[in-house]
């Protein structure tokens, strides 16, 4: 495993221009211009990754999970916990983006460092004559790879952004990178994928390191976020015409498969299987949690063993969205009318009558809800919540590690349970909305019931638990299911571009809900007023902190620069960076 933490010291002595504090190390750029200081600078790059490489900032608030502003901002979930606590997340939910937001400042902070990293690298390697040329050729790779991965994360969040290459970025020149954001920069960020994927191998010795496959996936994937007008929803044909042979190229490889079971995706026993592209590596022990997914610390129950923090509980409109009809399809259209039963206003000890009505199994792998076992701790209840009148009766499942990974370090919400960034379920969706706007809509039905077919697995079914006398934690597991789960694959012909869409739109919220890409995919369609608009003026009633919330088309569709990058790129006078337009 690439362990993330080791080269946080070494390179603590990289500026990255205004975008973060002035340097504090112990060793000079001499120093560190050799074979192993090449590499300890490409280590500490991919330490970005995880939201912990920035002294002085919480990690949550660059955390690459983007749970803050991909979960909470849409529709999926609530910021959850109560509402004194983290009161900057709150602004965010209810779409009041602020240039002087603290997470919001946070996150450009830890993409523009880890890009000044990467740059480090690329000018560093340049001095070092002592590296083979393969390796050298590799190095220059994975490092393009992390700043196309950067710039990518920073462009999905902000209309405009400065792009900053290693002809930019000068070490000993605070001025360096104090250029406009007046470029469009997707066409550099498709370089930097395009030349990893050039450079890079098909299968790396070391799991955390990119391969080919995976700067393909994200060339692909900036294709894919500028595959629609986001002022108008209509497709633009021709940028997806260039996603889609790259998402069958990765498709014919044959190196990556949907794993057997939903669940594969989100435990520790299966990181990096047969369906891994590129994940986020997490490492603890009981000597350190440096390299602990810290990101998502507070986004645990308020139970024992946790015992913090609350955040981030799925909304009711998530939960509904997961019943089915009879036939065991999605109910597209109607699925908000009415609510999966729940225990809002009951004490644990109440008595509850579990809903009956028929569901996607992936629901109780992705939500934690009254009576369904959570993971493999205990049977989920109203002493999960902080506070339920505030945030709803949920918790947030797919990121926990279960109970051999609960502990190792002195705060247990930390765990080694990869962020699973990029898999190849994304790939099949993908080529499937491809394949809608292209017209090949029985394509997009088949890429879609691969996905439906591997969530019937039964074997993957959350199975029925009973508390048992002893304690809280005592429970017995049944070997049948937890639900009532009915899920089919679309057997009728695929006729209607409008209603294809739909679905392939509705099958990506259930496969992916809660892991932080809903509201930048709600963005690249350009449906986000239309979808959180409507889902507001229902959760309002549920929700009352909710009333008044507008989400403002043309507006909110991205976040403003954060005031103090603004502030400190000033030159000669003048800024260099200029907020966007809505913002002003």
């Amino acid at each position: 495993m690439l362990s993330v933490g080791l080269a946080i010291g070494i390179v603590s002595a990289c500026k990255d221009s205004f975008l973060s504090r002035d340097p504090q190390g112990q060793y000079s750029p001499t120093a560190l211009k050799t074979p192993s200081g090449v590499e300890g600078l490409l280590v500490g790059a991919y330490a970005m990754i995880d939201g912990q490489g920035l002294d002085g900032q919480d990690p949550w608030n660059n955390d690459i999970q983007s749970w803050v502003f991909g979960g909470i901002a849409s529709d999926d979930s609530y910021k959850g916990t109560d509402a004194g606590d983290q009161p900057e997340e709150s602004f965010i939910e209810k779409w009041d983006f602020q240039p002087t937001n603290n997470h919001i400042k946070n996150k450009w902070r830890g993409l523009y460092k880890g890009i000044a990293r990467t740059n480090d690298v690329i000018n560093t390697l340049a001095e070092v004559k002592e590296v083979s040329d393969t390796r050298r050729k590799q190095i220059i790779a994975e490092a393009r790879f992390l700043r196309g991965l950067f710039h990518f994360e920073a462009k999905k969040m902000w209309k405009t952004i400065p792009y900053i290459d290693e002809t930019i970025y000068k070490l000993d020149d605070l001025e360096s990178t104090k250029v406009p954001n007046d470029k469009d920069v997707w066409p550099m960020i498709e370089a930097d994928f395009k030349a990893a994927s050039e450079g890079l191998p098909e299968a790396q010795s070391q799991v955390g390191r990119p391969t080919k496959w995976a700067a393909l996936a994200f060339l692909a994937k900036t294709y894919m976020y500028q595959g629609w007008n986001i002022s108008t929803g209509a497709a633009n044909v021709a940028v997806l015409q260039k996603a889609k042979p790259i998402l069958e190229q990765i498709v014919a490889s044959g190196k990556f498969s949907l794993a057997p079971k939903f669940e594969d995706n989100f435990l520790i026993a299966t990181r990096n299987n047969v369906e891994s592209i590129f994940e986020i590596q997490y490492a603890v022990s009981s000597a350190s949690g440096d390299a602990a997914d810290a990101g998502v610390g507070l986004a645990h129950p308020y139970i024992d063993p946790w015992g913090c923090c609350g955040f981030y509980q799925p909304s009711q409109n998530l939960v509904n969205a997961f019943k089915t009809t009879a036939a065991g399809l999605p109910m597209l259209d109607n699925f908000n009318d009415s609510d999966v039963k729940n225990d809002q206003g009951l004490k644990y000890s109440d008595p509850f009558e579990p809903y009956t009505g028929t569901l996607d199994p992936r629901l109780d792998q992705t939500v934690g809800r009254r009576g369904i076992l959570f993971k493999d701790f205990k049977i989920h209840g109203s002493d999960f919540i902080r506070d339920q009148t505030y945030a709803g009766p949920y918790s947030p499942k797919k990121h926990i590690s279960e109970k051999a990974g609960f502990g190792i370090n002195g705060w247990g919400n930390l765990s080694s349970n990869n962020y699973r960034i990029m898999r190849y379920g994304m790939i099949l969706l993908w080529l499937a909305e491809c394949d809608v706007e292209l017209g090949n809509l029985e394509n997009a039905r088949k890429l879609v019931n691969q996905i439906r077919t591997r969530a019937a697995n039964p074997a993957g079914f959350v199975k029925k638990a009973v508390q048992g006398p002893k304690s809280r934690d005592d429970y017995s597991v049944l070997n049948e299911p937890a639900a009532n789960y009915v899920i089919k694959t679309y057997d009728q012909a695929w006729t209607d571009a409008a209603v294809a869409r739909k679905a392939v739109r509705f099958e990506s919220r259930l496969e992916f809900a809660m892991e932080g890409h809903r509201f930048f995919d709600l963005t690249r369609w350009g449906i986000a007023a239309e979808v959180l608009n409507a889902y507001v003026a229902v959760e309002a009633n549920k929700r009352v902190y909710k009333k008044g919330a507008v989400f403002t088309k043309g507006k909110n569709e991205f976040f403003p620069i954060p005031q103090e990058a603004i502030d400190r790129s000033y030159k000669a006078g003048a800024a260099t960076l200029t907020q966007d337009p809505a913002y002003k």
